[in-house]
């Protein structure tokens, strides 16, 4: 990949979701392992699930960023660093764990639009569809999440 500065913005928005998405991915095992309540059997396999796409997500975007030429973050601190979301603080409630997911989703559809405008100013059509495919899935996760969250 050549070094241009638009290049570098982009290896930088990829990098960011890397971080996202291995940070995602812990909170949501926290989740999945320490949910009570009532809705305990929903939220165990929902967070589950979520943890599972996480991972795929972290690893078709560290795979791409490799595939050209750009190194993914790969410690915790790193991750910790660039990452917009936030680890688990460890005493959310089950409804506190749905509303920062949703919040969560929500943000990171908001990076995904900018990555996808980064990706389309690098004629990087390939990373735009990434990113968009990624966007559509966390926004029918983020209108579930906000659907349980009415009840």
């Amino acid at each position: 990949m050549a070094k241009t500065k638009e290049k570098v913005q982009l290896t930088e928005v990829l990098n960011k979701q890397v971080a996202n998405f291995s940070v995602l991915y812990m909170k949501l095992h926290h989740y999945h392992w320490y949910v009570k309540g009532e809705n305990f059997f929903t939220l165990h396999v929902k967070f589950q699930e979520l943890y599972t796409e996480a991972g795929l997500h972290l690893d078709t975007i560290a795979e791409r960023m490799l595939s050209l030429g750009a190194l993914p973050t790969a410690t915790l601190k790193e991750q910790l660093e660039l990452s917009s979301i936030k680890e688990a603080s460890g005493d959310e409630s089950a409804q506190e764990m749905v509303q920062t997911l949703s919040d969560d989703f929500d943000n990171v559809c908001k990076e995904l639009t900018e990555g996808i405008t980064a990706a389309e100013d690098n004629d990087d059509q390939p990373t735009a569809d990434m990113f968009i495919a990624i966007r559509t899935s966390l926004e029918k996760h983020g209108w579930m999440l906000k659907a349980y969250l009415a009840e």
